[in-house]
């Protein structure tokens, strides 16, 4: 885990959780925080263990990442 990042919001609304590798587990999570439906948080697996990697904020929604920290940002994906 990672320092906590800084979100539109304070809830965790998965809107996708995909498995990209076909291992059985989720690695692409997609989240929107502030519950307007439009995700702001984007994380990534990026060697199959299960736990975030990457984390990608877009506080301003418009496509462009605002920050890009190594870990989860404070915000672990629920199991």
């Amino acid at each position: 885990m990672s320092d906590s990042v800084e979100t539109r919001g304070d809830e965790r609304n998965d809107l996708v959780v995909k498995d990209a590798n076909n291992d059985g587990r989720p690695d692409l999570w997609v989240v929107d925080t502030d519950g307007d439906g439009k995700p702001d948080v984007f994380q990534f697996d990026t060697d199959g263990d299960g736990k975030v990697d990457i984390t990608i904020v877009d506080r301003t929604q418009d496509g462009q990442p605002d920050e890009v920290i190594d870990g989860d940002g404070g915000m672990p994906p629920r199991t």
